[in-house]
């Protein structure tokens, strides 16, 4: 428990930012300590927005991985400094903290966690009760812009020209698109890595495969030529290209080399991965001695849908008309080739929906994962995705929101 300081004034403590690691961390301080005045600010108009959308509005939680050193694993920047913070507060203890005030969550198959109402409100409500229960202020449409130190208190200038004096700061607003809009962390003394966009589908502008929109693919292995980047799982191909969360993943990964790239690449396309090419010459040999009367187009011998079966033989050269015995063995290498090396041009980038994530952001060496708390401004901590943390998609980036949140108000709290 905090004692009062020597101004007599109960301790202050100021979150920046409305989502899911404000709101944890401003709940979870005051609820560990009832000295603590806590205001919670935001730039828009709008809290929790993230939260709201997530997972088509039924908020994807966590994750169901119970390893830390695996869970870790999930994120393209940051995995050390995650491997601290979840020996603190992991997903077993998110579990833990929602269903002890009422929110039970359900494991879906591949992992990803939920309310079992399906509902994001329910989350939003859960965070709202806290709020209210522990007489937490918010404040809306009020940007910070700048923190000067006087005294060792902070003092916040708001865009609407409303100053705040604070003891304590948690940042938590969420990664910026341009280093320029941290000039007022800049300020402190802290250095930005470079925010680049993560979490992105793939344009294929103008390709004919776009006319399949709607098709998804089970498994498929997806290559960025000239790269290292290669991912399997799940394709989805929209009218503007390739999403899905194998494509999700490479952008994760690739956040950094695509925005290098300008997010022009050739990616190849391994609808087939459980087969090799001999695997399928074999079939296709055997297709036209017991099916040589067939019409190709009537026989798919694959696992993939109708659709992209029948686009892949128009690709390869054959017509609707063309039986199996009738197949020459250059069109039959070239549907082969199709099949497990279909090469697209990628020109450009579409935000998934509205679970954009930006890589980026504040230093880790410049913050203890222990508590937080800034190396170079005492007091001053940090939570979520304004760290130079990302996770793939799946329930990894609220998870590293609700670690740093919480444990950035177990420190405060104690202080």
């Amino acid at each position: 428990m905090s004692e009062k300081n020597s101004r007599g004034n109960i301790k202050k403590l100021v979150v920046i930012g409305g989502g899911a690691a404000g709101f944890f961390c401003a709940v979870n301080a005051a609820a560990r300590n009832k000295n603590l005045h806590v205001t919670l600010v935001e730039k828009t108009s709008k809290i929790l927005s993230k939260v709201k959308v997530s997972g088509g509005g039924r908020c994807n939680v966590t994750h169901a991985l119970f390893d830390i050193a695996e869970m870790s694993r999930r994120y393209p920047r940051g995995q050390n400094f995650v491997k601290k913070t979840f020996h603190q507060f992991f997903t077993t203890d998110t579990i833990a903290w929602f269903t002890q005030r009422g929110v039970s969550l359900k494991t879906e198959p591949d992992g990803r966690m939920f309310p079992v109402t399906d509902s994001s409100q329910t989350i939003i409500d859960c965070l709202m009760h806290e709020v209210n229960q522990h007489g937490i202020i918010i404040k809306m449409n009020a940007e910070v812009k700048e923190i000067q130190i006087q005294n060792s208190t902070f003092n916040i200038k708001l865009s609407n020209s409303e100053r705040l004096a604070a003891d304590y700061i948690c940042v938590a607003c969420g990664g910026y698109p341009k280093v320029s809009m941290f000039h007022w962390l800049q300020q402190l003394g802290h250095t930005i890595a470079t925010p680049v966009p993560s979490l992105f589908t793939f344009n294929l502008s103008g390709h004919p495969l776009n006319s399949l929109m709607g098709v998804s693919v089970a498994n498929a292995k997806v290559k960025i030529e000239g790269s290292k980047l290669i991912e399997e799982g799940p394709v989805l191909i929209t009218h503007w290209g390739l999403s899905g969360p194998a494509i999700l993943r490479l952008s994760a990964w690739g956040a950094r080399e695509l925005y290098e790239k300008e997010y022009t690449f050739k990616a190849h396309i391994n609808w087939c991965p459980d087969v090799n090419d001999q695997q399928l010459k074999a079939q296709l040999k055997s297709n036209r001695t017991l099916q040589a009367t067939k019409k190709i187009y009537n026989y798919n011998f694959t696992q993939l849908p109708n659709r992209l079966f029948h686009f892949l033989l128009q690709q390869s050269g054959i017509s609707e008309a063309m039986r199996w015995a009738d197949l020459p063995a250059k069109t039959e290498n070239l549907l082969i080739k199709n099949l497990l090396d279909y090469i697209v041009e990628v020109k450009g980038k579409t935000t998934f929906k509205e679970e954009f994530v930006t890589a980026g952001g504040i230093h880790l060496n410049e913050v203890d994962a222990n508590t937080m708390m800034s190396k170079i401004v005492p007091n001053l901590f940090f939570a979520g995705e304004i760290l130079d943390v990302d996770g793939i998609t799946g329930g990894f980036n609220f998870q590293h929101a609700w670690s740093s949140g919480w444990i950035a108000a177990k420190h405060i709290a104690g202080m």
